[in-house]
Parts: C-alpha cells; structure tokens; sequence
C-alpha cells in the first residue's frame, strides 16, 4: 500500500497519513509532486488517494496527473480522500470516475470535514478551539473507517449517483470556470520581500524569482500553500488580502 495526496495547509496529508499508517504501519506515504512518484506508484497494487475539494471537484493538478499517467491505473485498487471546508458533493467521485475509466478499480471514498485553508476569505472561520474539535472528530472518522477497512468494509461516501448530483447542482455548474483548468489570478503584491518560500513550496513550480521578487505564472492549482506561507502575506488568488493564514500544525495537538 502506498498513499499519495496534493496538500497546501496540511489537511489532506494529516488525513492520508492518519489513514494509511492505520491499515499498515511501515505504508509510504508521498506528496504528488514527488519527482519519484510515478515510479512508487507502479510497485503498488493498493493506493491511497488524498486532496482538498475546490468547488466540489478535485484540484487541476490531481486530475492532470491521473490523465497524463493513465498507463498507471490499469487494475490497480484505489481509496479516494477528499478533505472540505463544509460541502463536497462528490469530491472523490471525481476522480473515481476518471480513474475508472483508465482500467483502476475504487475499493471506496472518505469526505472528510477540516479546518478551512482558504486563508483570503473569512468564510468558513473558526476559531482555534473549534478547528481542533473538527480535526479531533476528524481522527475519529479515519480511525473508525480503518477499522470497517480491515474488514473488508469501506466507506463509499461521494460515489453514489445522488452525490454526483449535489456536487454538480449544487456548486460544480455554478463554478464551472474555476475548475477547467489552471489559474493565471494568483497576485503578489509589492510587500513581496523576496524570501523565495513561496517559490520553493509551490507544486506546480508556478512561482518563479526574478529579481528578488516573486513572479505567478499561469499555472496555479489553487492549493493555498504559498499564500498560507507567506511571511508578508503578499499573495493572495480568491480574495484581495489575507484574513487568517491556514496550517494544520496550528490546530494539532
């Protein structure tokens, strides 16, 4: 068994690892820009899928990736974890039904409620008490599901037809633009110091340093992991400034 996830504040990861290390203590768990992932991928029969749900659809850069190794997926098992703020729909059916479609067969998927990362909105907001109660239930989802896995009992949540229906009405239609592709909106403004943190810790490599400043390019995936980064909360993609910045490590105990 191996797990993989795209993480920007810490949610998902927590949540893949929590997870994986459960149903098989010495399991490797990565992140998906891994220059070696594709490699730990074929040697595994049993996989572990993780993200964070945007607009109750998976992030560009997870469904880029199934597509663009669709050799990978013949016959082997998939769990899909998708980590929300509050709605996914069908965040893991998603990537189910892509993944099927490539020869890969679902053994189930978990929709697991976090803390919220979207660090320029203040929807969402919880304080920091609160935020650890949802990741302490949390916990407690991923260890019961573990259990029902070791028996051959796993969760089918988001896959059902009528999942597919509230993630598509109920906000997937209405933010269609948002997750085509790719976004070229993420801004930096000029409190930009130059650190090169945000550079570094990007997973599509779309922040590039010129000049002791930081440069977006065209290719963001919207994982809030630069911005919930920044020192000088200089970069900001839905909102305009920064309300609160996101990190699992803030709400763990």
């Amino acid at each position: 068994m191996i797990g993989f996830y795209l993480s920007g504040t810490g949610n998902t990861k927590h949540c893949v690892e929590r997870l994986v290390h459960l149903l098989e203590g010495t399991a490797q768990c990565v992140p998906i820009e891994d220059p070696q992932i594709e490699a730990l991928l074929e040697k595994e029969d049993t996989i572990v899928l993780g993200y964070p749900t945007q607009f109750s659809n998976a992030p560009f850069m997870v469904r880029d990736f199934i597509k663009k190794n669709r050799s990978l997926w013949n016959g082997k098992k998939l769990f899909i974890v998708n980590t929300m703020g509050l709605f996914s729909g069908d965040g893991t059916g998603c990537t189910a039904r892509l993944l099927k479609k490539y020869g890969a067969s679902i053994l189930g998927g978990m929709q697991i409620r976090m803390p919220d990362s979207v660090c320029d909105s203040k929807l969402l907001k919880k304080s920091v008490e609160e935020n650890r109660q949802i990741v302490r239930r949390a916990d407690e989802r991923i260890e019961q599901a573990a259990e029902q896995m070791r028996q051959g009992k796993y969760p089918r949540e988001g896959l059902s037809v009528i999942d597919h229906c509230k993630g598509l009405f109920g906000q997937r239609l209405w933010f269609y633009r948002k997750t085509t592709g790719y976004t070229d909106r993420l801004k930096i403004s000029d409190s930009c110091i130059g650190c090169g943190l945000c550079s570094k810790a990007c997973p599509m490599n779309n922040i590039q340093m010129n000049d002791k400043r930081a440069t977006p390019g065209n290719r963001c995936t919207m994982c809030y992991r630069c911005i919930s980064l920044c020192p000088q909360k200089a970069i900001t993609l839905l909102g305009d400034t920064v309300k609160e910045q996101c990190r699992f490590e803030k709400y763990a105990q």
